[in-house]
């Protein structure tokens, strides 16, 4: 069985719990701290809000059923699609996606080989 992390967000008062693979995680964080240095360089009308990522954790077992873990892939996933929609076709916005989407192929290539141990 895989190794997993989990990355701690906050947005607001909304905190949300993202499972990572142990050997990518450390991405999901440099990725945050990357987009959060260069969101405010974006003049689109419509920039997503990010969360932080306030902490990450080797083990984590919930104990209120209202909130749950994400996958990792999948929360990508919905990142790549909230920046892809935004429209401005200019560095930083191409820099950003473009990281994105490296940390989402490596995922979907570690859940493939992964699936098919």
């Amino acid at each position: 069985m895989p190794t997993m992390r989990y990355n701690v967000l906050q947005l607001g008062s909304r905190i949300d719990f993202v499972e990572m693979p142990a050997t990518h995680a450390y991405q999901l964080s440099a990725l945050f701290k990357r987009l959060h240095k260069e969101i405010g360089k974006l003049t689109a009308e419509r920039v997503p809000q990010l969360p932080h990522i306030i902490a990450e954790c080797d083990e984590l077992e919930l104990h209120d059923e209202a909130l749950h873990i994400q996958n990792g892939l999948d929360y990508i996933n919905e990142l790549e699609r909230s920046f892809a929609s935004i429209q401005e076709p200019a560095y930083p916005l191409i820099s950003l996606l473009t990281e994105i989407r490296a940390l989402q192929a490596q995922l979907e290539q570690w859940y493939e080989e992964e699936l098919h141990l």
